[in-house]
């Protein structure tokens, strides 16, 4: 006995059978890589505070654990030319104004990529106009002339059983994210050099006028020499050897001023401007305020603060989905279509002018030459690519944060050494020039106290600038704040 199947039973079956392959998607799903296990930034402990020095910028700075940072942590040096700087840089930077076009290409090819969930619907219309010669019909000196009106709606909608397109939409979404946090890694790097700009102009203006301070000294030194030597009480190799020394710290007070002027540019460069425009900010490390407590974000959540880490993740994110697309490629493609229209040597849509077509389509690849395979192939060692540039990621952040904090602490011990080098150098140099004018030691002796007390004082204003420098390579290899600023926008998804 043959057994009848009713049409819609079989229909729903169908229907059925549809969405329950549209609910699954071929591929690997996407899991965020945990953080490392026992992560940290040193091998012992970190000491709860750095050395003070009894100089400027010397003070203590406390390490808190968890301490959070602030969207703008420029704003902690309390340096209003230092803030107004910063806030012109990312206003008209064009880097980082490139970055943010990009972020608004991805989320349009992501917004255009979400297309392809729905169905396309398009309309048509076209009006012919054609005269027809009765010979064709065995009707000679007859003819007609007509005019055919059509006019149509289409729409066709390509099945996703395998979740391709799906995936194609994520790794869309994961490459607008990525986009997102490159924006972002530019911006804590604009932030960063405008700020180590600021602080290098700061440190070569101290050893100017350090350097200056020294060339006066040295002067005056010289000119007690040469009346020394008029008067017969200072051999004349004594008052060249000072003239020598004298000419060699000028020669050092060049290129001092040379790295201010490409410093200068560099700033220049961060605002957008030309060369030869004016820039009025004069930073000096008086002007600045060493910040007297630095936040440690624990180890688990640098992973969540770094914008490189997270914008390695989307590249991660991305590599696997196209997995997933090269795996639904493989598989059939169903595709359904439906027209409806009019058609008329008259008026449209009048009785019998109707026309309409359903279509199902099915198309499965049977040989490509092993391209769709190894595109599959191409696909998997790109997830594997994105993962091992992921782990390096995480490895390279973990090591910046742990490189800042050991500079902060031997910074800070640095200055204090430097600090007692320094008064040490003044008071043996304040010695030799009693001892030299009582004639207890020779010029020698007073010129390489001269020396000394100059190579001290450069060092320590090169140590003040080291903590202002790491303190902000720390904020930066923290992530910035970023989480916490208010003009952050989430990607579409």
């Amino acid at each position: 006995m043959t057994r009848k199947v009713r049409p819609g039973r079989n229909t729903a079956a169908a229907i059925a059978g549809t969405l329950v392959l549209a609910g699954c998607a071929v591929g690997p799903s996407f899991r965020r890589p945990p953080p490392p296990p026992h992560a940290g930034y040193a091998v012992q402990p970190l000491p709860a505070r750095t050395a003070s020095a009894p100089v400027p910028d010397g003070q203590a700075q406390r390490l808190v654990q968890g301490m959070n940072l602030p969207g703008q942590w420029w704003a902690l040096f309390h340096s209003p030319p230092l803030d107004a700087i910063v806030t012109a840089a990312l206003r008209a930077n064009p880097t980082l104004q490139a970055a943010q076009a990009s972020l608004r290409e991805a989320q349009a090819e992501l917004h255009a990529g979400e297309g392809a969930w729905y169905p396309a619907v398009s309309a048509g219309a076209s009006a012919t106009r054609e005269r027809l010669s009765g010979n064709e019909f065995g009707q000679p000196g007859v003819s007609h002339v007509l005019t055919l009106k059509s006019a149509s709606l289409s729409v066709s909608y390509l099945l996703d059983p395998w979740g391709g397109t799906r995936r194609q939409v994520e790794s869309l979404a994961a490459q607008a994210e990525y986009q997102r946090f490159e924006l972002e890694a530019s911006y804590l790097t604009l932030t960063s050099s405008v700020v180590a700009a600021a602080v290098q102009q700061a440190s070569l203006r101290g050893e100017i006028c350090a350097t200056r301070q020294i060339i006066r000294i040295e002067a005056r030194v010289l000119t007690g020499l040469e009346r020394q030597f008029a008067i017969g009480t200072a051999a004349n190799t004594a008052v060249l050897a000072q003239a020598a020394a004298l000419a060699q710290t000028r020669a050092q007070l060049v290129p001092l001023q040379k790295q201010l002027a490409l410093s200068r540019d560099q700033l220049r460069a961060y605002l957008g401007r030309l060369p030869n425009t004016q820039l009025s900010a004069r930073f000096a490390l008086s002007s600045l305020e060493l910040p007297r407590r630095l936040p440690v974000s624990l180890p688990s959540r640098l992973i969540e603060q770094r914008p490189d880490i997270r914008a390695a993740e989307a590249q991660l994110r991305a590599a696997s989905a196209q997995i997933g697309v090269a795996t639904a490629n493989m598989l059939p493609q169903i595709s359904l279509s439906a027209s409806l229209g009019s058609e008329s040597l008259g008026r449209l849509f009048t009785s019998r002018t109707g026309v309409w077509s359903i279509a199902a389509g099915l198309a499965q690849p049977l040989f490509e030459g092993g391209t769709l395979y190894y595109r599959r192939r191409a696909a998997v060692a790109a997830f594997q690519l994105a993962a091992a540039q992921y782990r390096q990621t995480v490895i390279s952040a973990f090591q910046s944060v742990a490189d800042a904090l050991r500079a902060l602490e031997l910074d800070a011990e640095g200055l204090a050494a430097q600090s007692a080098a320094e008064r040490a150098a003044a008071a043996s140099l304040a010695a030799s020039r009693r001892q030299y004018t009582v004639g207890a030691i020779s010029y020698l002796s007073l010129l390489n106290a001269e020396q000394t007390y100059q190579q001290a004082r450069l060092a320590l204003v090169q140590a003040r600038a080291a903590r202002f420098s790491d303190t902000a390579a720390l904020f930066q290899a923290l992530g910035g704040g970023w989480w916490n600023r208010r003009d952050v926008g989430e990607v579409s998804r």
